[in-house]
């Protein structure tokens, strides 16, 4: 990946949106997989096989959704605030 060197650009910012847009396919794997455990478990425990286990599957992947969500709109609101300074936009 090439990054074009700006007079007053802040390398930390790159690594910053990089860190959180590494995250958002971390966040589709993890949430439902603990959902899934937490379910499986608390199946064994309840004895309510399989009605926990698809509750609690179905509670990550929107949590998981939710998150990646967030992440976007973090990211894309960090974006606009970067292009309005750049461009010298008082929006």
């Amino acid at each position: 990946m090439v990054v074009k060197k700006n007079k007053g650009a802040n390398p930390g910012k790159y690594v910053d949106t990089m860190g959180t847009v590494g995250t958002i396919g971390l966040h589709m794997v993890s949430h439902p997989a603990v959902g899934a455990v937490a379910g499986y478990f608390l199946d064994d425990w309840l004895g309510t096989k399989p009605w926990m286990f698809i509750a609690f599957l179905i509670l990550g992947v929107i949590a998981g959704f939710r998150a990646v969500y967030a992440d976007t709109k973090k990211v894309m609101r960090n974006q606009e605030r970067e292009d309005n300074e750049r461009f010298q936009r008082k929006d």
